[in-house]
């Protein structure tokens, strides 16, 4: 298991795209937590297998309907994530 912290940007803000990740994660039985940051992006903290990282990574990239994601960045981080995928404020 990897934890990793993605930071999504584009139109990611006020387009459900927070809801829609947080959906599509807990259908895929992910834990972890999606929170809107000052500047606009989106900070997205998981924990995950090998094998499930590009099938979380096609979650961040497709994003809501309404949305556009331009970048992601991500890195390893020690916190490890458990319980479901949850909204953050």
């Amino acid at each position: 298991m990897t934890n990793y912290q993605f930071i999504v940007t584009g139109k990611v803000q006020k387009v459900s795209y927070r809801r829609f990740v947080c959906a599509n994660a807990n259908e895929a039985k992910f834990s972890g937590y999606v929170k809107n940051l000052k500047d606009k992006s989106v900070k997205v903290c998981v924990s995950l297998e090998d094998n499930d990282f590009a099938s979380f990574i096609e979650i961040l990239e497709k994003g809501s309907p309404s949305s556009t994601v331009t970048n992601i960045t991500q890195k390893i981080i020690d916190t490890s994530f458990k319980n479901g995928f949850t909204i953050e404020q």
